[in-house]
């Protein structure tokens, strides 16, 4: 069952959007709070699987409100809304709307419009987490490089051997290639 934390400004709307999801094959349990209440807190309090928004416009706080939970517990947020504004659109796709849909509340559309923006939503997600651990493994990289190249100086040791005596230091301490290389640089630049 997919939670639906429903956010709306005009109850009937809102109310449109609810029938269209209860109406829906798929499971979706829908809640409905009172929209004045403070996002972040909505968001922690219910734990939804996504996130409707119903306004004519969004706020300054809403949008806010949502860069906030897109950093720190990021969700599939649909916003229906009647300001068609490009730079608004802009602003609210950086702070995590996975779907602006402008003055096109249909009854028919609501169940795939709340499907696609899963889905490209899981989509940037995948991709946001393979470039996290990219840019991790480029540091790591980086790390075991300089150690290996300080160890070569220092060592007189050609750069099978440094890389060999990293290895075997990481094996035998448990620990891994990164961690032995931030070692190896704290003590070589401590003794330098």
């Amino acid at each position: 069952m997919v939670k639906v934390l429903l956010i709306d400004e005009d109850r009937g709307r809102g109310a449109l959007i609810a029938q269209a999801l209860r109406d829906s094959e798929s499971e979706f349990h829908i809640l409905r709070p009172d929209a004045s209440e403070n996002l972040i807190k909505l968001v922690e309090s219910f734990l939804p699987d996504v996130i409707i928004i119903e306004v004519d416009s969004p706020s300054r706080d809403t949008l806010e409100h949502l860069a906030i939970i897109n950093e720190h517990n990021p969700k599939p947020v649909v916003v229906f809304a009647n300001d068609d504004d490009s730079a608004l659109i802009g602003q609210a796709i950086r702070s995590g709307v996975s779907a602006y849909v402008v003055d096109g509340l249909s009854h028919r559309r609501v169940k795939g419009i709340l499907q696609v923006a899963m889905t490209r939503f899981r989509e940037y997600q995948a991709l946001k987490d393979e470039l996290t651990q990219t840019k991790h493994k480029l540091a790591d990289r980086k790390l075991i490089e300089k150690a290996k190249g300080l160890l070569m100086k220092e060592r007189d040791m050609s750069e099978s051997e440094a890389f060999e005596a990293m290895r075997k230091m990481a094996m035998n301490k448990g620990k891994s290639m990164a961690e032995v290389s931030q070692s190896i640089i704290a003590v070589m630049e401590m003794l330098s």
